[in-house]
């Protein structure tokens, strides 16, 4: 039987990671998993085996949610030395079996293993191993329509990976690429393929080094209410299959060619994921203005910005030239980015009286 010593030490652990749980878990209904699973009236189940799930997603627990108070702390334990124990194990490599788990959407309540995540959690580990039970929402709502929506698309085709839209219906425009892939596939290789192997090489091949360009661009910030996934599949339907212009950046065509196969071929030249072809240089002159008092100033301000190559004083209608390097994502615009340069800097700068940008159309440089 521990001591009252030992169940405040692990009632302290668990008021330290469980305590500033509210942040994360929201109200106490959402660490009910009883409340939560029928308010999503979540009873079909899916068993999605062993995997390994974040700490921060193991919102709550099964069956001892009275052992907790309303802030998820516990109420008593008696098994100081049992937790110690395990995190010794797991301090020396050796194997734990993994914690059971409920998953209800996004989040997930503990079956078995308390003390095991605990430990984990006490250890710094970011993910723990766990079989998984998911229950499907069947709530008629916007959101577990999407939801299941995107669930069924995942284990349709096996991926592993979550595709994150925001538009219910949706999932049909990628299903449409998978099967041309497929397709495209069993042409390749004069033999038949599997809509699960196709999804596989169309993921791997073509989906996720479009959202890699997307990810790396900045094209993502001009649309706050949606995702990287989105945009993928705004860009793939309208390049691929609409053949439409687009208008978020100049260069789209040169990286993201008009047929799906080629833009697959285009990406396997690259050894790696960085794709260096979506930064490009671009140079601008701008025409400054200033009170007479402050140019000294703004010059020796101006010269020390890193993006700012030459500056120029003088004489006539305009009192400064610069030019300025910038490096700018394919996928975003010219005037977006000269835009916030100007923005951050020259234009918040006292005695600055007005600039004029000058993004040159053909240019012709000698080789000195």
């Amino acid at each position: 039987m521990a001591t009252t010593s030992s169940k405040s030490r692990i009632g302290r652990f668990f008021e330290r990671f469980f305590g500033l749980r509210d942040n994360v878990s929201g109200t106490e209904a959402d660490r009910n998993f009883e409340k939560v699973r029928t308010s999503e009236q979540a009873f079909e189940s899916v068993d999605r085996g062993t995997l390994f799930v974040p700490i921060n997603k193991i919102v709550g627990s099964v069956g001892r949610y009275h052992d907790f108070d309303a802030h998820f702390r516990p109420k008593g334990y008696d098994s100081d030395e049992r937790l110690h124990d395990i995190m010794k194990k797991m301090r020396e490599g050796r194997p734990m079996p993994p914690i059971s788990l409920y998953q209800i959407k996004d989040s997930y309540y503990i079956l078995d293993g308390h003390h095991r995540y605990a430990a984990a959690r006490e250890l710094g580990h970011r993910e723990i191993r766990s079989c998984i039970l998911e229950l499907l929402p069947s709530r008629d709502t916007f959101e577990n329509r999407l939801y299941r929506e995107r669930t069924e698309f995942r284990d349709r085709y096996h991926l592993h990976a979550a595709i994150e839209l925001t538009e219910i219906g949706q999932f049909g425009v990628l299903e449409e690429q998978i099967e041309e892939h497929r397709q495209f596939l069993e042409q390749e290789r004069n033999g038949s393929v599997t809509p699960t192997e196709a999804a596989a090489d169309w993921y791997k091949t073509i989906y996720l080094p479009l959202r890699t360009l997307v990810v790396s661009s900045n094209i993502t910030q001009s649309f706050k209410s949606r995702t990287a996934d989105d945009l993928c599949l705004y860009i793939s339907l309208h390049q691929w299959k609409r053949g439409k212009n687009r208008t978020y950046g100049k260069g789209i065509d040169t990286l993201i060619p008009k047929n799906m196969e080629e833009f697959r071929k285009k990406m396997a030249q690259h050894t790696d994921q960085n794709y260096p072809e979506m930064r490009r240089e671009i140079n601008v002159f701008v025409l400054i203005n200033v009170e007479g008092r402050h140019e000294h100033k703004i010059m020796d301000k101006l010269y020390a910005l890193d993006e700012v190559r030459e500056v120029h004083s003088v004489h006539g209608a305009i009192d400064i030239i610069i030019r300025v390097k910038l490096m700018r994502d394919l996928l975003s615009s010219d005037a977006e980015l000269i835009s916030q340069f100007m923005q951050s800097t020259v234009r918040q700068w006292q005695g600055v009286v007005s600039t004029q940008t000058l993004l040159p159309g053909l240019s012709r440089v000698k080789d000195l």
